[in-house]
């Protein structure tokens, strides 16, 4: 049986790894608009430290890094600019 104090302990852990998540979309979606390559970013430590794999799956489909994605492929058709020779 959950006391008041673990349910408010884990409410506010709760809290506190969405906020986590958060900072790293930003984090993520801003990294993709200046260009940069997402399995780039996801190998900064900003992004490795902060998140289990779980949470980075998680991170990975919000709509915020999936529109930030989606541009950033339609540029590179724009530009036929496909990084192949990287």
């Amino acid at each position: 049986m959950s006391t008041f104090k673990d349910k408010l302990q884990k409410f506010m852990d709760e809290l506190a790894t969405d906020a986590v998540e958060e900072r790293v979309i930003e984090y993520v979606t801003k990294e993709l608009a200046n260009g940069r390559k997402l399995a780039e970013i996801l190998k900064d430590p900003y992004v490795k430290n902060r998140l289990s794999e779980e949470k980075l799956a998680k991170v990975l489909e919000n709509p915020e890094v999936m529109d930030a994605l989606e541009e950033q492929i339609a540029v590179s058709f724009q530009k036929r600019e496909f990084g192949f020779s990287d």
